[in-house]
């Protein structure tokens, strides 16, 4: 599929299969790719976001763990010329190194508690920020850690799809 100006035309007409291999850049499930796909055409970039966000928040956990799979911790720079390696980069950039320690000890910390990555939306967060949502999320239950894992990655789904029709990399 071809990154232009025109990417939601271009992302409409495709056929099936890449249109899910560019959607898997945005969000790492088959589900949420096979569903988003499933609804082309779609009439702007307002109405993909919003396909792509109900999605996400219709996954099962599994589906939604298998998203998390593709996301590096929160702190680290994930090496690679992927484009996805290429956005957690910029969306992390913000992570100073003094709290790169810090951020470390809360992923471990987070990981032991919940089984699984670390998961926020960086975007326009600094460092201290994301460190100290990460420190009241240890607090919460299993199921309002799980609904709050899924407005994040909804979120970061939403902001990854415009990066995509735009041809960002």
């Amino acid at each position: 599929m071809p990154h232009t100006p025109g990417g939601l035309a271009a992302f409409n007409a495709c056929d099936r299969e890449d249109a899910e291999k560019e959607l898997l850049s945005c969000c790492a499930s088959r589900a949420f790719a096979g569903a988003v796909a499933a609804g082309r055409p779609y009439p702007d970039l307002d109405r993909l976001a919003d396909a792509a966000g109900r999605a996400v928040q219709e996954l099962s956990w599994a589906e939604v763990l298998e998203a998390l799979g593709a996301h590096p911790r929160i702190g680290e720079c994930p090496d690679g010329a992927s484009r996805e390696a290429a956005w957690s980069r910029r969306e992390q950039a913000c992570v100073e190194d003094g709290l790169r320690a810090a951020l470390a000890e809360g992923n471990r910390a987070y990981e032991d508690r919940f089984g699984h990555v670390y998961l926020i939306c960086a975007t326009g967060l600094t460092g201290a920020e994301m460190l100290r949502r990460l420190r009241e999320r240890l607090g919460h239950d299993d199921e309002t850690e799980r609904r709050t894992v899924r407005e994040e990655l909804a979120e970061i789904t939403r902001l990854r799809v415009a990066k995509l029709l735009e041809g960002g990399r």
